[in-house]
């Protein structure tokens, strides 16, 4: 479970199967209310459980600020398919506003990128 969860603060979703989805939103949720609060006891409690300091900064800098105004709720599961081999439910856990942020991170690179066209036609 903690793999799972440091993979969802690292990468905002995650599929998985739908059993161990409601399991990470159980221990993923009180780690992001700990982020929200932002103390120093609180980030060394998310370090001890989360693997790569990465994480914990994404999750103190990026993720919480985000969540601030929420009273709860952060995790969205979404039911997908179901794996062939063993046909177990898979399911896609993400924040709630990872498509939001995803789409502003693109527009954003859009920008860069336009930016360097303009330039390379100037010079050119």
């Amino acid at each position: 479970m903690r793999n799972l969860v440091t993979s969802l603060i690292e990468h905002g979703r995650i599929e998985t199967t739908l059993a161990k989805a409601r399991e990470v939103r159980k221990i993923a949720e009180p780690i992001v209310t700990r982020g929200i609060r932002g103390d120093m006891h609180a980030r060394r409690q998310v370090a001890g459980y989360v693997f790569t300091k990465s994480a914990v900064g994404k999750l103190f800098n990026d993720i919480a600020p985000r969540m601030k105004g929420r009273p709860g709720g952060y995790l969205r599961i979404l039911k997908t398919r179901f794996r062939p081999g063993d046909c177990s439910q898979m399911a896609v856990v993400e924040f709630v506003d990872f498509e939001e942020v995803k789409a502003a991170a693109e527009k954003k690179e859009g920008k860069k990128k336009a930016a360097k066209k303009k330039e390379g036609e100037k010079e050119g």
